[in-house]
């Protein structure tokens, strides 16, 4: 065990000072390991670094952060300001499921939390996560509830996505509105924030996993880049485990972050994750050649509408939205140039 890496989070700090002590003043096992893949969000990654190790969580636990080659300086933040944080540097970026493999093969905690950079976790909120779990040993995965910064509820779980709630992203399909019912079943039925209960998928902002569960499950599937991976794990250990959605334990999750600064990598990739996750499925080849047809046809239609709306917003004084539209058009653009051909490969 590397003892330098274990935060005992047990009191309370003076403000500045990281909340690490002295690893052989509470012998025993480790509770926790935190399993952060970052990518080019440094500030994001100390906020939450900080939520982490600044105040007490009340389990002995560490942090592994594993860095996808980020350009910001994110990898040296963290070796100069958390020195009692594991890292891990990649020289390219390989992907978030590969990441959180990689974080998890050097994880020596009883629970593994895979965490996305942009979140902040409020204090002792790793003990409520154990005791749930250490009460409940049949639960495969729990998962918190999600705000945004504003304090907005986020949907923090959903249905399993099918063919028709992927076809009902597509521009062309949205606006006849005949697969409506399907997408918002997905997205939103059902959804009740107050109470804890079993669901299909848990987001992957969050996901709070027995080390032991993760491993049988057979882990992350690295063929995912960016996109459709933490559904496909979550029907995979649904399987056999309930999903547990517990909100009485809530964390704040910025969301997007990523894939705003990388808008062209991001729509490509979860394009690409989204048709891999249906042929994962068992779908159909017909089904996929269909998907595939419509995403195609529908990224010029996309990005012209995306292109004239942004025009719109800008001319009625509407920056914030028009910064929003230019964003899509440009990741609609990106995925023309150089996403098709893998997206057809997939």
């Amino acid at each position: 065990m590397n003892l330098h890496s274990v935060a005992d989070g047990r009191g309370p700090v003076d403000a500045g000072i990281k909340a690490w002590q002295n690893p052989f003043a509470d012998a025993g096992p480790l509770d926790v390991s935190i399993c952060i893949a970052n990518w080019n969000c440094r500030e994001h990654l100390r906020s939450c670094l900080e939520s982490l190790h600044y105040q007490p969580q009340g389990v002995r636990f560490e942090t592994i952060v594993v860095d996808n080659g980020s350009g910001d300086g994110a990898a040296d933040m963290v070796e100069r300001d958390f020195p009692e944080v594991v890292l891990h540097r990649n020289s390219s970026n390989l992907g978030f499921a590969r990441a959180n493999n990689q974080a998890a093969s050097r994880a020596e905690g009883r629970y593994l939390f895979f965490l996305n950079n942009d979140t902040v976790v409020p204090a002792e909120t790793l003990r409520q996560l154990v005791d749930y779990a250490d009460a409940h040993p049949e639960v495969g995965i729990v998962g918190p509830r999600l705000r945004d910064a504003t304090g907005t509820l986020q949907v923090s779980y959903r249905m399993s996505p099918t063919l028709k709630t992927f076809l009902h992203r597509t521009s062309l399909l949205r606006w006849t509105g005949l697969l409506r019912r399907a997408y918002y079943r997905y997205r939103r039925e059902d959804f009740d924030p107050e109470t804890t209960r079993s669901v299909e998928v848990l987001m992957g902002a969050a996901m709070f996993i027995p080390r032991k569960v993760f491993v049988e499950a057979g882990r992350w599937d690295e063929e995912f880049v960016f996109g459709g991976e933490d559904a496909e794990l979550s029907i995979r250990i649904g399987r056999t485990r309930p999903l547990i959605y517990h909100p009485a334990v809530e964390i704040t999750h910025f969301g997007r972050v990523s894939t705003r600064q990388h808008i062209g990598f991001a729509t490509s990739q979860m394009m690409i994750g989204f048709a891999r996750y249906l042929r994962k499925s068992g779908y159909s080849s017909a089904s996929l050649t269909l998907f595939k047809t419509v995403v195609t046809l529908d990224a010029p239609v996309s990005f012209l509408a995306k292109g004239i709306q942004y025009l719109w917003r800008r001319v009625t004084g509407q920056s914030v939205k028009a910064e929003k539209s230019l964003l899509a058009m440009r990741g609609a653009g990106r995925f023309m140039v150089s996403g098709l051909i893998p997206f057809w490969k997939t």
